[in-house]
């Protein structure tokens, strides 16, 4: 936090500030989603096959989780306003990229510098929020971060059909652009200077390496299983290459002075029920969006922008069921509340695993899929709560980082399992996804109350668990 004299000349415009903080933090979120109802338009235009379509979202993600945690500790090294600014100077940069990439190799470049963007960009803008604002003000500005996560997935799913049907997909990079510059003008205006004081720590840059490209391997593996078969060598080398990877990490961050994760935290039950809750749920979610997207275009024949629209109550039950499910969890209880979640999200997917794939998908798929997203919702707010609210005030913010780097792994991982089901074997490879997602859903509604731990949330006092 920076001194009491720099506060002055920043407090009165502090809800201006976090406005364009909040603006930063949406481009960041929306880019998760923009990109599924382009795919079909930029594989033709660039001619990519399935696998490179997939690390089109998974590059994103990918890096964005994978290099989250070591973001967080950047901010605390370096600053946090000088680590949020290089973060969306980047950002804008590789957006520009992405738009004028002329083939595949460009376009996943630029997604790949794009998550470097946004995984210094996201804690180092939380940081700024949890420091520029106390007490009341703290929940109202913590209220507003978090409403900025559900209402990017939900637009980037309606713009991404709106520029694709409209100008063209390489416009749903190309607005990041002026909307980078802008705030990049604006904000170091607005933003307290970083301290000059600030402690130096030691970087765990090879622990940050080492688990982002061990999850590279892990969805590489599972990708390359849509072509080759679970038992090939081309997808077992990578996947046991992903595992010696996740233990070379764990050896590391036991050695490291300065972890990027402190392993102890994993032995907390609640931290761990939390993580593995949101995991899941952002996988079904980000590939309900994924499977729906192409299968509307590519099965149903519809355009881009009838596409987007047609997600548009799928992304309001998905807002319905975070609030309903922020109330439930104080009355019911988070197990009662991730178990009902889950049961809602199988029951949705299971017409879409029993029926034909040529079935109307105005009766079919937009209500399946908007009956599992309002039972999302309230699984997102539970995995918050249960990493956050269950655990001593002062872990909440590695547990934060933790459950966060979850949310984007989760999509990451559950984008890669889909395109693996859904793209390999026609149109009957979409009902092979919905039957995976609904067997998952339903396991974890039948394991969450044996994995949450017994009791009510209880304020943090912190403002590390919305995402």
């Amino acid at each position: 936090m920076a001194p009491d004299t720099a506060l002055p000349d920043v407090r009165p415009r502090r809800w201006t500030a976090l406005a364009l903080i909040c603006a930063a933090q949406f481009m960041l979120i929306l880019d998760v989603t923009v990109v599924n109802v382009a795919l079909p338009a930029v594989a033709a235009d660039l001619e990519l096959g399935r696998t490179a379509l997939t690390w089109v979202v998974t590059a994103y993600t990918l890096c964005f989780g994978g290099l989250m945690l070591l973001g967080g500790r950047l901010a605390d090294a370096l600053g946090a306003r000088r680590v949020l600014l290089a973060g969306l100077a980047l950002f804008t940069a590789a957006s520009l990229v992405c738009g004028l990439a002329p083939n595949a190799a460009v376009l996943l470049s630029g997604r790949a510098a794009q998550g470097i963007g946004a995984a210094l960009l996201s804690p180092a803008a939380l940081a700024l929020v949890t420091t520029t604002f106390h007490g009341p003000e703290r929940a109202r500005a913590l209220g507003v971060w978090a409403a900025v996560g559900g209402t990017g997935s939900a637009v980037g799913v309606l713009l991404g059909g709106a520029l694709t049907a409209g100008p063209g997909w390489p416009w749903i990079f190309y607005v990041n652009v002026p909307t980078g510059l802008a705030l990049l003008l604006a904000l170091p205006r607005l933003l307290p200077r970083d301290t000059t004081a600030r402690a130096r720590r030691n970087l765990d840059v090879p622990g940050a390496l080492l688990v982002t490209t061990a999850t590279g391997a892990l969805v590489y593996g599972v990708v390359r299983t849509g072509d080759d078969g679970w038992t090939s060598a081309g997808a077992l080398l990578p996947l046991l290459g992903a595992g010696a990877l996740y233990a070379a990490f764990a050896a590391t961050e036991r050695r490291s002075r300065t972890p990027l994760m402190d392993l102890r935290m994993l032995t907390r039950r609640p931290v761990v029920a939390g993580s593995l809750l949101m995991l899941v749920a952002t996988a079904l979610l980000i590939s309900f969006f994924f499977l729906g997207s192409l299968r509307l275009q590519r099965v149903d024949g519809l355009d881009a922008l009838r596409t987007g629209l047609l997600f548009l109550p799928v992304a309001l039950t998905t807002a319905i069921g975070a609030h309903l499910g922020s109330r439930l969890i104080t009355t019911a209880g988070p197990r009662a509340c991730a178990a009902g979640g889950m049961a809602l999200a199988a029951a949705g997917c299971l017409p879409l695993a029993l029926l034909s794939p040529a079935a109307d998908p105005w009766t079919t798929l937009l209500p399946s899929l908007a009956t599992a997203a309002l039972g999302l919702g309230a699984v997102f707010v539970t995995a918050t709560t249960t990493a956050l609210g269950l655990i001593p005030a002062h872990e909440a913010g590695l547990a934060s980082g933790i459950v966060n780097t979850c949310h984007e792994l989760g999509g990451t991982l559950g984008v890669a399992l889909a395109s693996t089901l859904a793209l390999g074997t026609g149109a009957a490879g979409f009902t092979t996804a919905f039957t995976l997602c609904a067997l998952t859903a339903a396991a974890t509604a039948l394991t969450a109350p044996a994995l949450i731990p017994h009791g009510r949330p209880h304020p943090t006092g912190g403002a590390h668990g919305v995402h």
